[in-house]
């Protein structure tokens, strides 16, 4: 089964991440929900101590939640994980990262998440 893992999942249903993370199970994704604050999704527990990125291997897709200037300071953590594409959801985008994460042979896509699903693209 493909994992997913939600970068700045978050416990607040007004927010795209809770969205996200509530439609991939509905799908019958697996999902990882990484965030900041605790919380939980659908009983979805919201990680706050992130794994060590080899722990949750093999990954598909890692979908973004997390502005530009946050995700510098987990650029190598999100590298580190190697999923196969990584979604940057509208205001996520950060070519740095996707020339980084092209370079390691992961896909980067500049995409809605939730449009995806909502399409049966994801």
């Amino acid at each position: 089964m493909p994992r997913t893992i939600v970068l700045g999942a978050s416990p607040n249903p007004n927010r795209a991440s809770w969205v996200a993370v509530k439609k991939l199970l509905a799908k019958g994704e697996e999902v990882i929900a990484l965030g900041r604050r605790p919380g939980q999704i659908e009983g979805l527990v919201i990680q706050t101590q992130w794994p060590k990125p080899e722990l949750l291997h093999p990954v598909e897709t890692v979908t973004l939640y997390l502005n530009p200037s946050v995700q510098a300071s987990y650029c190598d953590y999100i590298l580190a994980i190697a999923p196969r594409r990584i979604i940057f959801n509208p205001g996520t985008e950060n070519p740095e990262l996707a020339a980084l994460a092209r370079a390691q042979g992961i896909e980067p896509i500049t995409a809605c998440a939730l449009v995806m699903l909502s399409l049966d693209q994801y």
